[in-house]
């Protein structure tokens, strides 16, 4: 069997980087929207437009913690 086949952690960590960096990038779509880079109406979509930089702020946050924190942590290997 393949040696990297044996380990699932570094296929995990790859999942996170990914789905973080794919989390940061939409995150920083919907803030564009809100402070009105981009020509999107959210208030013709019924959204208010408060609750858009709310949840596009911690949205945000959350994403590029967990993408600070996997590209900075280390493998432990020893």
């Amino acid at each position: 069997m393949n040696e990297a086949n044996m380990n699932p952690q570094p296929n995990k960590r790859m999942l996170l980087l990914i789905t973080s960096a794919i989390d940061v990038v939409l995150s920083v779509i919907v803030l564009l929207i809100y402070f009105g880079f981009l020509p999107i109406d959210i208030a013709g979509l019924g959204i208010p437009r408060g609750w858009v930089g709310v949840i596009g702020g911690v949205w945000f946050a959350g994403a590029l913690a967990v993408l600070v924190y996997q590209l900075t942590r280390t493998d432990g290997v020893e």
